[in-house]
């Protein structure tokens, strides 16, 4: 550029300002010079927008080769902290789910009735018998069990398949109580998916003399083996919190119920006496006219021997 022709005592002068070096090109006045002549010139913003002139703040601005500038990538994965996986390690119980017996009405032949060897016992739904529609009376109940492996640092237990059975609203089990030896209703198999997880439709089950409210399960290591009871590798039974299951029980289908829950605790029952049943109540949501959903979680350590399983004696 040409300097300003018209000069004062103070020297030369570009656009009214006093150059500070009158012997170079105006270009050669320094950065704080071009910093304020681009800043008074509106005309040269309001043609290139401000991310143009931005950028050639930036250019004028100095430089250090001590602070060099990083930009992050957009496509980094966060690394886990470790106060979320100690929140990830406390969703887990404390232990493995105990080992329980199957009681005396199994159904997984290995004390008579064999319902795991029937088609269709792979099923979700599992309030009517097999192959009928009329689903049994009850509050309904969904019930979802989360298994994790302990052995392989419970990790979510997939394609292992779970056999879940319980009595009826008014204390009967299908397959061997009088009147319903014909029936399989609340009988049922689901192959745990990705996350380890099986789910369950059904009812709320009656509570009988000298038992907590419960719910059966067993653990294979597949489909294919559920057709023999011994390659189970975990036998237990999932508990109802008493606030869930005593509005339940007022409703005239569950006639007896309350009068049988009222000589029960969790306590002094039988299976789950032990400990009050810690790891196996199951954690419950809803009402008596909805229904309820139960979910527990279940780790099962490959690394130990199952002792629980069929037995006879009192009705378990």
């Amino acid at each position: 550029m040409i300097p300003d022709p018209h000069q004062s005592s103070d020297g030369p002068r570009y656009e009214g300002r006093v150059l500070p070096r009158p012997d170079e090109e105006v270009v050669d006045q320094g950065a704080r010079f071009d910093l304020q002549t681009l800043f008074s010139r509106r005309s040269v913003l309001g043609l290139v927008g401000l991310g143009l002139g931005s950028a050639a703040l930036a250019a004028c601005a100095p430089t250090s080769s001590a602070a060099p500038t990083t930009t992050p990538s957009p496509t980094s994965t966060p690394t886990p902290t470790a106060s979320a996986t100690a929140t990830a390690a406390a969703a887990l119980p404390a232990g493995e789910i105990p080992d329980e017996t199957a009681g005396p009405y199994p159904g997984d032949g290995s004390n008579g009735p064999d319902v795991l060897e029937q088609s269709g016992i792979v099923r979700s739904d599992i309030r009517s018998s097999i192959g009928a529609q009329a689903p049994v009376d009850g509050v309904p109940l969904t019930v979802t069990l989360r298994l994790t492996d302990m052995a392989s640092g419970d990790a979510p237990f997939a394609g292992v398949a779970v056999y879940a059975w319980h009595c009826d609203a008014q204390g009967r089990y299908s397959m061997y109580s009088s009147g319903v030896e014909n029936e399989t209703f609340l009988r049922g198999v689901q192959i745990a998916d990705a996350d380890g997880q099986v789910t369950f439709t059904s009812v709320v089950p009656g509570c009988y003399t000298g038992r907590w409210p419960h719910i059966h399960f067993e653990v294979y290591p597949s489909e294919a083996g559920i057709t023999d009871s011994g390659n189970a590798i975990a036998t237990s039974q999932l508990a109802l919190p008493q606030s869930a299951v005593e509005p339940v029980y007022a409703l005239p289908a569950y006639d007896g119920s309350s009068r049988n829950l009222a000589q029960i605790t969790l306590a002094s029952d039988n299976v789950f006496g032990d400990d009050g049943g810690a790891l196996q109540v199951a954690t419950v949501t809803g009402d008596a006219t909805a229904g309820f959903t139960a979910t527990l979680v279940v780790r099962v350590d490959t690394a130990t021997a199952p002792t629980g399983g069929s037995a006879g004696g009192p009705r378990r």
